[in-house]
Formats: C-alpha cells, sequence, structure tokens
C-alpha cells in the first residue's frame, strides 16, 4: 500500500514517489511484456518485431530556449522507440487544449511539429482534438503514441549484464535548467538551452558497431541517476560510475551550484545511456557525439544499487529522485 493517501506533484517527477503509482498499474495490468518496464514494449506480430510507446507533454512555458512542447513531443516519442532498437515509423498526436488559447501558438506549435516529423523522419497518421472549459488545463497538453520497426539483431532490454560498460552521448542537465531559466527568468546564461532532439540516427550509429548493447535507455525525467538506480535495480546488479567522467557543461555547474541542485538529477532530452560489452564500448563511444564519455561500469557487487565515485576519490551511493526539483519539464 501507498503510504501517501494524495497524488503530489512529486508523483510525476521520474524518482521514486512516481515508480509507486507505476507500481500501482503494473500490479492490475501485469504481462510479460509490460513486465520489461523499457522506454517501449516490444511486440512480437507474426514473426515481425515492433517497439510501441506512447507519452504525454504539459511542459511549461510551451516555448523555451531549443525547443517547445511541439518539438520535445516528436523527439520524445522517437527517442522511446529508438533505444529499443527500433526504426520509428508512425506516431500519433492527440491535443487537449484549454478554451482561450492563441490560435497563432497553436498554428506555431503545429508547424514545430511537422518540422520536427520530417527532421526524424516519421509520419503523423493520426490524432485527436479535445477542447476543455478555461481554468480546466494549462493552455495546451499533447499525448502521443508512437510505432517502429525493431532491426536490431541482438535484444535491448532493461537488464545490463555483469561488466558491461555504461556510454552515454555528452553532457547533461541541459533541458531542466532551460526550463527553469525560461520559466521563473533566472537570468542564467543563454548558452544554456534544451538538447531536445531525435536521437535515432547517433542509435542506429552505436547500433551498426556492435551486437553486444544489452540496454539503452534515454535520460528525461529524474537524470541520469535515477535512469541508473532503474537498471541496477531491474538487473539484479551493482553499478559504479565515476564523477570526472561525466561530462557536464560549466554554465550548468555554475547554474546547479547557485541553485543548490546535482545535475544527475536534472532532466535531459537528448541524452542516452548505452550498456555494452567492454571490448565494444569505445567502438560505441566514437559513434555517438564527441562529447560522448565511457562513465562506468556494471559490477556482480553492490547489487540493485548505484555507486558514484567522487572527484574526492570517495564514493557514495546515488538514490532515485525524492523530491520534484523541476516539475513540468517535458
Amino acid at each position: 500500500m501507498m503510504a501517501q493517501k494524495i497524488i503530489t506533484m512529486s508523483h510525476g517527477n521520474g524518482g521514486r514517489l512516481m515508480h509507486e503509482l507505476i507500481d500501482v498499474l503494473r500490479v492490475k495490468f501485469s504481462n510479460r511484456i509490460l513486465n520489461e518496464m523499457a522506454d517501449a514494449a516490444e511486440l512480437d506480430i507474426k514473426g515481425n518485431r515492433l517497439a510501441f510507446t506512447t507519452d504525454s507533454y504539459v511542459v511549461k512555458p510551451l516555448f523555451f530556449p531549443g525547443g517547445d512542447i511541439g518539438k520535445l513531443a516528436v523527439f520524445g516519442t522517437v527517442n522511446d522507440i529508438a533505444v529499443k532498437g527500433a526504426k520509428p515509423l508512425y506516431i500519433s498526436l492527440a491535443f487537449i487544449i484549454e478554451e482561450g488559447l492563441d490560435f497563432l501558438t497553436f498554428e506555431r506549435i503545429a508547424k514545430s511539429i511537422q518540422e520536427a516529423s520530417r527532421k526524424a523522419g516519421v509520419f503523423v497518421v493520426t490524432g485527436d482534438i479535445k477542447v476543455v472549459e478555461r481554468g480546466s488545463a494549462d493552455k495546451i497538453f499533447i499525448n502521443t503514441a508512437g510505432i517502429g520497426v525493431i532491426e536490431y539483431k541482438g535484444r535491448i532490454s532493461s537488464r545490463a549484464r555483469k561488466e558491461d560498460a555504461i556510454v552515454i552521448n555528452g553532457s547533461i542537465g541541459e533541458h531542466g535548467l532551460a526550463i527553469l531559466n525560461a520559466r521563473e527568468n533566472l537570468g542564467f546564461e543563454s548558452s544554456i538551452k534544451s538538447d531536445c532532439r531525435n536521437l535515432n540516427l547517433e542509435v542506429k550509429r552505436c547500433l551498426s558497431k556492435s551486437r553486444k548493447i544489452h540496454v539503452m535507455r534515454d535520460l528525461t525525467r529524474g537524470g541520469l541517476a535515477t535512469s541508473l538506480c532503474e537498471i541496477a535495480k531491474s538487473s539484479s546488479l551493482g553499478i559504479e560510475i565515476d564523477e570526472e567522467s561525466i561530462p557536464v557543461r560549466k554554465s550548468v555547474q555554475k547554474a546547479c551550484d547557485i541553485l543548490g541542485f546535482d545535475p544527475l538529477y536534472i532532466a535531459n532530452e537528448g541524452k542516452f545511456v548505452c550498456f555494452v560489452s567492454a571490448g565494444d564500448a569505445e567502438k560505441v563511444r566514437r559513434a555517438m557525439s564527441p562529447r560522448a564519455r565511457i562513465i562506468g561500469r556494471v559490477t556482480s557487487q553492490h547489487k540493485g544499487k548505484v555507486y558514484l565515485k567522487t572527484r574526492i576519490a570517495s564514493s557514495r551511493i546515488l538514490p532515485m529522485l525524492e523530491s520534484d526539483l523541476l516539475p513540468r519539464i517535458c
């Protein structure tokens, strides 16, 4: 039973409390595919391997440095399919619009969706529109679903293997801070922009370099630390990462220091981690972006836990995100 009787904003942050909500649903709808708890479900239909996902977007503000709710909806859906080892093909779009939304704002969002879909190589093939009374929503919410074909000969799951290397494709924390800066007018450097982008082409390059990739995960709510906690738990193995190896831009680190945030827990929208056999780690790293780094490894010690080796050579356990640092960031 959940200890709390009401749902709070922290239940949507991607951390421990959100997993309590997920567990309520998983018990009621338990099946082999759902229990995998991947970014996308893997479906086998008459020998065809498909990836299927769904998501909703409630970001505030609607437009922010580096992106907007439309771009976010397309790329977020595409990325969930891609990290399952699939080629994204089709998406759906459903809009919940609050009465009073400016029509030009809706057109601007639609154009962004058009451009993002073209860039990601997917087609919008179905959708829905609902309008609710003033005060019943916050301008506009978008729900998506996406489907793609799994072409990878291996199998991407939620379970890492002992001695896997962990590779990340770039610096962390940019999306969450860009949203916060735009929402609260904090005045941080304009160089802090959301990393919102499609990952399918980058993922495809990685998959072409190794058939020993076991897990891929895009790092959204809860940040790097929470995603690693999820993988450690589902794998019943330990994870060790090196703080010195984790790329963080100076502007992001400076903002985090001022605000008292840890970049390991801040949301991203264009970053993913890859768990791959150690012998193929360097090949996969080179297939990613220039800022990609090998940041750690999987171990049989510390089962279900994530340990961070700090810059001062100490170590600490990284738990899942608890409180909601940045609500409504996607």
